[in-house]
């Protein structure tokens, strides 16, 4: 079975070579350069990846144009700021020559600077786990600009033991940022749609259901105040999203 890794940057010159070099058992990488300014292209080639280069607006369109690019039976999709550890890397070998599914989910361990961040992630607002490894054909992204939909060919497989190694933030300050930028991008979506995605009280109930199930259900309370942004930020991202579509502008 032939493996692709997929990686899809935007000005990730800096980042790119510790994400990559941990993607060497792989047998083919393919680097989707969306948008780049910097050296993400000439990083990906010293690496001997497939690059492709574009400009997409849609995260879906960009993450589908990747797929298309990989010649693998199986496709193990990750981002730049995420590294695949050795135990992972094996279990991802033996996964694809034995698996009878169509996709699997791996583990995410989040990392806040140097802080390993295990709970209180969801709701739209970071990952604990995600369906990254997959056969292709099997997975088609929907098309969106922030957290785009999935339609999936076959049959779901259990989830790998092994985690992902994710860098996400490199402090509270990225953090807020990326719920910025995140809701930006999904109220565009929704003016697109003629859509504000319901009303104010319909989205003050999201935000205090969201944060009791960051925070308590999902066990934020354990890493302190990070737990506690965490599910701060889970809990602003739909009504700063309907506040955004109802009153400004592209």
């Amino acid at each position: 079975m032939k493996l692709s890794a997929l990686v899809v940057a935007h000005n990730e010159e800096a980042r790119l070579a510790a994400c990559l070099e941990k993607l060497a058992f792989a047998d083919e990488l393919v680097v989707v350069c969306d948008k780049c300014t910097d050296g993400t292209k000439a990083e990906a080639e010293r690496f001997g990846a497939k690059t492709v280069e574009g400009s997409w607006d849609i995260e879906g369109d960009r993450r589908n144009k990747g797929i298309e690019a990989c010649s693998g039976d199986w496709i193990l999709e990750v981002d730049a700021d995420e590294h695949v550890p050795p135990d992972l890397a094996a279990e991802i070998r033996r996964t694809i020559e034995t698996s009878q599914f169509d996709w699997h989910e791996i583990l995410v361990d989040n990392y806040i600077g140097d802080r390993l961040v295990r709970h209180g992630w969801g709701a739209s607002y970071g990952k604990a786990a995600y369906p990254g490894l997959f056969r292709k054909g099997a997975k088609v992204w929907g098309k969106d600009r922030v957290h785009p939909s999935l339609r999936w060919t076959g049959t779901k497989g259990p989830m790998l033991t092994f985690r992902l190694n994710h860098y996400v933030d490199r402090n509270i300050s990225d953090m807020i940022r990326r719920l910025d930028s995140y809701s930006t991008a999904k109220a565009r979506d929704l003016r697109e749609r003629g859509e504000t995605w319901g009303g104010t009280a319909a989205n003050t109930r999201r935000m205090v259901s969201r944060f009791f199930k960051c925070y308590v259900r999902r066990k934020g309370w354990k890493e302190g105040g990070h737990g506690f942004i965490i599910a701060v930020c889970a809990a602003l991202y739909p009504m700063l999203s309907h506040l955004k579509a109802k009153h400004e502008k592209d």
